[in-house]
């Protein structure tokens, strides 16, 4: 049996020429013709969409005739199958060397139908797993409620049949310029594991500019190898590496004062395999948006890891603010998933979810009936309740009453609410407390995302159907009262999750796993058979 992983290109094509010249055999008979489509039904029946694919052109065959397109299309199904490494994807679970292998033993016209129905089940394998991701998100981690894209096989099948094969094939990968960068990373990722990593870890508590000494040049070394700084032979924290370690800093979502303190170094110890896993967990990701119809031409990326929110128009980030996620305990995360912005409630009031209701705020009104002041308690019919009869008779279960918080300045939601109705009951808005949004990591929420500038949001948003945004918004948040603004045209929002993103320049930046998401992930795609090079540090 051929090791295709081992082949250099040039052998790689000579055994898939030798192979097809067995392979594309002429048919000699009506015998000959009626076994072939016979095999072909039965190897294809166990796959409802590759038997309605050959059912309908007659069992004819696309990989194992003896045209020149069949063996065009057979070369590049079995070279992008050796190849898939190249995006992330687990080889050997594509068989190419049980494929050639089988191409090189048929011998008769049964046998080639088996070959021609296994060469189809491997190209709908590859194209679905590029196309929507080896892995199915929610089974791994139930917080990722996001809704897979997946295509249908016929339609799939059909691609390679009309039009230019090495273009479909190079078609199926996400065609998005974040994982365009995400693969360039990666190469040079490999690379650099190749060539040993980043150098020794740098052991120390704090380094800040002035100090010398072994960790400082071991500092130095590594943020060299990174790209951060240029080469040099100083073992003083100078002027200069200040300036690398802020940028670094920068690029790893901290708080970039230039000092190498304890968060600091830990990022800079990440080695060059704990980064390349959090690359190949990102081009999952974005296979996993991988849409039909796009992000939207205007959409809103929350990602979660960032803390931010930002608006994108055309490509181009046209907004951004900090933001607060969910909290770290699993029932406070935030979900992951895209929806649709409809509309914004200006001066909102809070509908207070059932799980706080119950969980943080019945225990309290059992001990004093008067707690919680600032929220109206109200029954089935929206009726305020009387607080005086008390509540010490009512479990979780049973508490009969829904709780509001009216408009106003000390309102949870603060002035205005971004909906996109969802039944996670998750949406985006602004706060009263605005200290959370100074800290480094921003993880305090219930699971719904405050804005820092709420109001500069609403602006940007509306500034698409209106010559005088802050005006419209404005003139509504000072009658006090609730107000609805809808969107002209509804905006696609996407609760992302990544700890490793690109920017426009070609810029790779990383996050922490705040929920341990991606640590899950990964272990996933290792068990799917997906490989990483050498350990480097």
């Amino acid at each position: 049996m051929l090791h295709l992983s081992t082949l250099n290109r040039r052998a790689l094509f000579a055994a898939l020429i030798a192979a097809s010249f067995v392979v594309a055999l002429p048919q000699v008979g009506q015998a000959q013709v009626v076994a072939f489509k016979q095999a072909v039904a039965e190897a294809a029946s166990r796959d409802d969409g590759i038997a309605a694919f050959y059912r309908g052109r007659n069992f004819e065959p696309i990989w194992t005739g003896d045209s020149p397109q069949d063996l065009a299309r057979r070369e590049i199904l079995l070279e992008a199958l050796t190849m898939a490494g190249a995006h992330g994807l687990p080889v050997a679970r594509y068989n190419a060397d049980v494929l050639v292998a089988m191409m090189g033993n048929a011998r008769t016209s049964r046998e080639r139908g088996e070959v021609e129905v296994a060469l189809s089940r491997a190209f709908i394998a590859y194209a679905h797993d590029i196309q929507s991701g080896i892995l199915t998100p929610g089974k791994i981690v139930s917080g990722i409620k996001r809704e897979v894209p997946l295509r249908d096989p016929v339609v799939t099948l059909t691609s390679i049949t009309r039009g230019d094969p090495r273009t479909v094939m190079r078609a199926l990968a996400p065609t998005s310029q974040e994982y365009v960068r995400l693969m360039k990373e990666k190469l040079l990722l490999e690379r650099k594991a190749g060539q040993g990593g980043w150098g020794p870890e740098v052991i120390a508590d704090k380094l800040e500019q002035g100090q010398s000494g072994a960790a400082v040049v071991a500092l130095r070394n590594r943020l060299i190898s990174m790209g951060y700084i240029s080469r040099s032979a100083s073992a003083s924290f100078d002027a200069e590496l200040r300036t690398a370690v802020m940028q670094f800093q920068t690029d790893h979502g901290l708080t970039a004062d230039g000092v190498a303190g304890q968060n600091t170094l830990g990022e800079v110890n990440v080695s060059v395999v704990e980064r390349l896993q959090s690359i190949l967990v990102a081009m999952e990701r974005e296979r996993w948006m991988n849409l039909p119809e796009g992000l939207g031409k205007r959409h809103i990326n929350v990602n979660l890891t960032d803390f931010t929110a930002q608006i994108i128009d055309d490509g181009k980030v046209t907004f951004e603010t900090r933001a607060v996620v969910g909290a770290v305990p699993e029932d406070r995360e935030t979900p992951e998933f895209s929806d649709v912005m409809e509309f914004m409630m200006v001066n909102p009031s809070w509908y207070v979810p059932r799980s706080i209701v119950v969980k943080e705020y019945l225990p309290k009104l059992r001990n004093d009936p008067g707690a919680v002041g600032h929220l109206q308690i109200t029954d089935s019919s929206g009726r305020q309740v009387d607080r005086a009869t008390g509540f010490a008779q009512y479990s979780a279960s049973s508490f009969p009453f829904s709780m509001r918080q009216p408009p106003g300045p000390s309102n949870a939601l603060g002035e205005v609410k971004f909906m996109f109705p969802n039944k996670y009951n998750i949406y985006l808005h602004d706060t009263p407390s605005k200290s959370l949004f100074e800290r480094e990591v921003r993880a305090f929420s219930h699971g719904c995302i405050r804005l820092a500038d709420p109001r500069d949001f609403a602006v940007a948003l509306l500034a698409a159907q209106t010559s005088d945004p802050e005006g419209l918004f404005l003139s509504r948040l000072r009658t006090g009262k609730e107000s609805r603004i809808n969107l002209e045209t509804p905006v696609p929002v996407h609760l992302i999750y990544r700890t490793a993103f690109t920017s426009a320049k070609g810029k790779t930046s990383y996050r922490r796993d705040i929920y341990g998401r991606d640590a899950r992930i990964w272990s996933a795609l290792s068990e799917a058979g997906v490989a990483l090079p050498t350990q480097g540090s």
